[in-house]
């Protein structure tokens, strides 16, 4: 059985993610019309925070929306105490909406 090359693509980066990290993950799933945002402690299989866009109302463009649940995203992660993460694209590449979510996750007061 092959995989498709955006799974391997995210396994890979994945895989490097967990690798050299002790701490929780910040992965990004990037849809056509919709964005998600998880802080995972892979070390507990547990999610911590989560934001998407199905949560956000505003309209505007999708880089946008990709904003405001990168600012979701780091406020409910520092509710919970989380300051610093690992970036986690998966298979998308670090443009465009992944880069404005990462970008304003940090805004929030995320180090990543």
């Amino acid at each position: 059985m092959s995989l498709q090359s955006s799974q391997r693509r995210a396994y890979r980066t994945r895989n490097k993610v967990k690798a050299v990290s002790d701490r929780p993950r910040l992965s990004v799933h990037r849809s056509d019309q919709h964005i998600y945002a998880q802080v995972i402690d892979d070390a507990k299989g547990v999610t911590i925070a989560a934001a998407s866009s199905l949560t956000i109302t505003d309209s505007g463009t999708k880089t946008d929306t990709a904003k405001l649940v990168g600012q979701a995203i780091a406020k409910a992660a520092m509710d919970k105490g989380v300051k610093a993460v690992v970036f986690d694209r998966g298979s998308a590449k670090y443009h465009g909406r992944v880069k404005a979510l990462a970008d304003a996750a940090r805004e929030g007061g995320l180090d990543f």
